[in-house]
C-alpha cells in the first residue's frame, strides 16, 4: 500500500498582529490527502483555506505540528526544490511582463534550468491540456482575459510536472460559466497528468463537482 501524499499532523498556525495580539489561524488540523486523488477544502473568507494551502509547499510554515510529503517531514526538505515537486497555482495569476510563451518559460528561468526550456511541442500540448489556443504563445499576457490568465498560470505549474497541485481560490474572479469550465479542465488534467490535486474554495457547488473528497474549514478548524 502507496504512502498518502501529503500528512498533516496537529498542524496549528498562530501569528501575532500589530497591536501584539495573538491569533491562531489554524487549530490542531489533521488531514491526509491520498496520492492521485481531488480533495477540495471549502470555506468562507477568512476561514483559514489560504493560510493552510500555503503551508504545504512552505511559503508559510506551522507554528506547531507537521506536514509529511511522501512520507518526509516538509520543514527539512528545501522550499525551491519542495514547490517542483509541490505547485501552487495563486487566486490571482500573476502575469510577468512580456508574452505568454514567455511567462510559461519564467519558472524555469527561477529555477535556473534554463536548458529544460520546454520544446515548442510541450507547451503546445500543455496549452491543449489548459483548453487555450497555441496562437496565444506569442501574445501579450497582460492584454488576456481574466480566464486565460487563470489557464495560462495553470499551465505554467503543470509544465514543471509537479507531483502536487494545489490551487488557491482558482474560479473566485470568474462568472459562473467560466468557473465551471475551468473546474471540468482542473477534473481533466488531474485524470490525464495523474496528479494529486488539492484545492482551497468558498464555491461548494464547484468543490462538489469536481473533487472526490469534500473537507469544510471554518475558523481555523477542519470539520
Amino acid at each position: 500500500m502507496s504512502l498518502p501524499v501529503l500528512v498533516l499532523e496537529n498542524v496549528t498556525k498562530r501569528r501575532t498582529t500589530a497591536q501584539g495580539e495573538e491569533v491562531t489561524l489554524l487549530h490542531s488540523v489533521d488531514l491526509t490527502v491520498e496520492t492521485g486523488s481531488f480533495t477540495a477544502i471549502v470555506g468562507p473568507s477568512g476561514g483559514g483555506k489560504s493560510t493552510l494551502v500555503r503551508m504545504l509547499n512552505r511559503l508559510d510554515d506551522p507554528t506547531s505540528g507537521r506536514i509529511l510529503f511522501n512520507g518526509q517531514d516538509i520543514s527539512t526538505v528545501d522550499p525551491l526544490s519542495l514547490r517542483r515537486k509541490v505547485g501552487l497555482v495563486l487566486q490571482k495569476p500573476y502575469m510577468f511582463e512580456g508574452t505568454a510563451r514567455q511567462n510559461l518559460q519564467r519558472p524555469f528561468q527561477y529555477a535556473g534550468i534554463t536548458s529544460a526550456f520546454p520544446e515548442e511541442q510541450k507547451l503546445l500540448e500543455c496549452l491543449a491540456t489548459c483548453q487555450l489556443p497555441g496562437d496565444i504563445l506569442d501574445r501579450t499576457a497582460r492584454n488576456l482575459s481574466i480566464g486565460q490568465q487563470h489557464r495560462l498560470s495553470l499551465a505554467r505549474t503543470i509544465l514543471l510536472e509537479p507531483e502536487v497541485l494545489l490551487l488557491d481560490e482558482p474560479t473566485s474572479a470568474l462568472d459562473r460559466p467560466t468557473a465551471d469550465r475551468l473546474g471540468q479542465t482542473l477534473r481533466q488534467i488531474g485524470q490525464s497528468l495523474r496528479l494529486t490535486i488539492v484545492m482551497v474554495t468558498h464555491d461548494l457547488r464547484l468543490a462538489g463537482r469536481v473533487a472526490d473528497r469534500l473537507s469544510y474549514i471554518e475558523d481555523g478548524r477542519l470539520l
